[in-house]
């Protein structure tokens, strides 16, 4: 297999989930931008209902609580993550206000406009980020907030080497306008969208990576499939260190109608 054309999607789950468990973040992003979109979500108060989606380990669910007092239901396919959630918020003093779930974004069981917010950072991409705004809309509340990061074009005509990347990988990154546009359309108030720093990719995601890789091509050393899925996450990340100038993340936070 040649890593310029292979997506993590082509690669065994229960590897991602073994190589990614062992990171603090499993997406780029940053406390700072976590906190800078709570600022504009103002129906997260103590004892608000939120659910993170895709919450990985936890990074934005923990930060969510602790900062909010808010009860926050942490949905993720991967039961190691939670796990691993489940732990950290114990350790934190968290445990009565995070609540791991094992589950499907793209299936949830909570009932019609029964949370506050939604919350997903570098995870609706697993079900497109128009469909996710569209079927996620009538869980939450009048009133409520939807907060999630996507892939975004910062410039326009990229180079073709990263438009087949992104193409490959996730062919409804757009602009940040169209997005917002998106998300209008999608029933909801827009409330406000910004960038995130490189830093969120850099430090944040691949700088940690590096150790975690060593120690997962030595635990995997016959396994064909773990070393192409290595070279894939060294593809991306020069990717990113060649053309970061032209995508990266955006947080986009939008609000259900209250009811007339």
């Amino acid at each position: 297999m040649d890593q310029n054309n292979n997506s993590i999607h082509d690669f065994d789950f229960s590897l991602i989930c073994n190589y990614f468990s062992s990171l603090e973040r499993q997406g780029p992003g940053s406390d700072e931008a976590t906190l800078t979109a709570l600022h504009f979500a103002e129906s997260i108060q103590p004892g608000a209902k939120v659910a993170d989606l895709g919450s990985g380990t936890g990074s934005s669910a923990l930060l969510i609580a602790r900062q909010t007092q808010a009860h926050v239901i942490a949905v993720d396919a991967f039961a190691d993550f939670l796990t691993k959630l489940e732990h950290s918020a114990t350790r934190l003093g968290l445990g009565s206000l995070v609540e791991p779930i094992v589950g499907d974004m793209a299936h949830l069981s909570f009932e019609r406009e029964s949370l506050d917010a939604i919350w997903s950072e570098g995870a609706i991409y697993n079900i497109g980020y128009e469909h996710g705004l569209r079927y996620w809309h009538q869980f939450l509340r009048p009133g409520g907030f939807v907060a999630v990061t996507d892939a975004v074009w910062f410039r326009s005509n990229p180079p073709q080497e990263v438009w087949r990347f992104w193409n490959d990988a996730y062919d409804q990154i757009d602009t940040i306008d169209h997005k917002i546009e998106q998300m209008q359309a999608a029933g909801y108030e827009f409330v406000a969208a910004f960038r995130l720093g490189s830093e969120c990719w850099t430090e944040n995601f691949y700088e940690p990576q590096h150790a975690v890789r060593k120690a997962f091509v030595r635990q995997h050393t016959d396994n064909a499939f773990a070393q192409e899925f290595i070279k894939n996450q060294e593809f991306e990340e020069s990717i990113y260190a060649k053309y970061g100038d032209y995508y990266g993340y955006a947080f986009f936070i939008g609000r259900k109608p209250a009811d007339k």
